[in-house]
């Protein structure tokens, strides 16, 4: 009798384990992107910087390349990677033996042991002043998917490519978007492949570049996620409060123009920086906080966006450090949450993480597509479970 009424027991502590690990009732590993940039002759070493990022408990970044460095450094960490190619060798991936040989030498010689997940061919190849590239991003996409399957580590990596969002002709109202007709030929073509590859569309979205445009028609609180008015989408009825979730959305149905209804959008780059020219509005330390603060407290809620709410929006916050040697204008050196010297360059709230255990600012891959189940249902789950052991004790006992 005792025997049965254990394996009861043990069954419904499994039960509940599995349960609330599925609501995420039990606290997990505090997770959110941030690009890590490295176009500056002052940054700390890469095994420094994997120590500060664990101190913060950040365990996603992106970096620009297939930097050696970092990719040894990170090994046997909790710290997932996305790689990039750069633009300049796009045209040599074309060739199939060339893109075997690419990933031969930049990513298998690291992986399991350093946890790529994702591997960006090119960044923003549409707006790159170098109008011929856009014909070979595609095909070396295509050779570079392939020849992870042909090496036997493409299981847990995709391959995807990060957009700017200047490849949207229309954008506002989000229900309105589409993309370039110029364009739409190559993208039709992308859309396809991450279709069929399960891959994200990857946009880099930044609500400061469209208010620096247009200070006085556009609300700073809106960009800034503050409390505001908001807008309605005369089309679809959706309320948007914030700029961002506004350009996701105008991603989502520039996509759908096209036939393609199931990718997922993720953000690769957003952020907002500290610092400016006197031509730059809003690049203030008080709105680079604001923002980054407003939007990972958004994270910390899983949010989606109105059109897609059920599926939890992954954002890449620009950037972890100030990069001294990044050309154009002041902004561009300032985008980072910290100085060099690990020194906060603002409090964007992330010394939060490096104080407690519990902190959810979750933006794991594999749950982007189930919205934390709200507290009520959890805890009647919780009850459930509870009445349902104490029964079970109940009627074995009174046998």
């Amino acid at each position: 009798m005792a025997t049965f009424i254990r394996r009861i027991i043990v069954s419904y502590i499994f039960l509940a384990l599995c349960l609330f690990a599925g609501t995420g009732f039990l606290p997990g590993v505090a997770s959110f992107g941030i690009n890590y940039g490295q176009v500056a002759n002052n940054l700390p070493p890469p095994d420094k910087v994997l120590e500060f990022l664990s101190s913060l408990k950040i365990t996603k970044a992106r970096i620009y390349d297939t930097n050696p460095q970092v990719l040894s450094n990170f090994a046997n960490s909790n710290v997932e990677l996305i790689v990039t190619v750069e633009n300049q060798i796009l045209s040599q991936l074309g060739d199939p033996q060339q893109a075997l040989q690419w990933v031969s030498t930049h990513i298998k010689p690291y992986v399991p042991d350093t946890k790529i997940t994702g591997i960006q061919v090119g960044n923003e190849v549409y707006t790159d002043d170098d109008t011929t590239l856009v014909q070979y991003l595609v095909p070396a996409m295509v050779n570079i998917h392939n020849a992870l399957a042909q090496l036997g580590i493409g299981s847990n990596i995709h391959v995807s490519t990060p957009c700017s969002l200047a490849v949207l002709q229309e954008s506002y109202p989000p229900s309105a978007g589409s993309f370039k007709s110029e364009i739409s030929g190559t993208m039709n073509q992308l859309l396809n492949f991450l279709s069929s590859t399960k891959s994200p569309f990857w946009i880099n979205a930044y609500p400061y570049f469209a208010y620096k445009d247009n200070p006085t028609g556009i609300s700073l609180d809106y960009a800034l996620f503050n409390p505001n008015a908001g807008m309605v989408d005369p089309n679809t009825h959706l309320h948007y409060d914030n700029m961002l979730y506004a350009q996701v959305d105008a991603v989502v149905f520039a996509m759908a123009k096209l036939g393609y209804n199931g990718i997922e959008v993720r953000v690769s780059e957003t952020g907002w920086p500290s610092k400016g020219d006197p031509n730059e509005s809003g690049a203030t330390v008080i709105n680079a906080a604001t923002y980054n603060r407003n939007l990972l407290r958004r994270q910390m809620a899983n949010e989606g966006t109105p059109l897609r709410p059920r599926m939890r929006l992954e954002a890449y916050l620009f950037a972890l450090f100030n990069e001294d040697m990044k050309p154009g204008p002041t902004s561009e050196r300032n985008y980072g949450l910290f100085q060099p010297d690990e020194s906060m360059a603002y409090n964007a709230g992330l010394s939060a993480l490096s104080t407690t255990s519990t902190a959810s600012i979750s933006l794991t891959s594999s749950a982007a597509k189930t919205k934390g189940a709200p507290m009520d249902y959890r805890s009647l789950v919780f009850w459930m479970i509870v009445c349902l052991m104490t029964s079970t004790l109940f009627v074995r006992t009174t046998l």
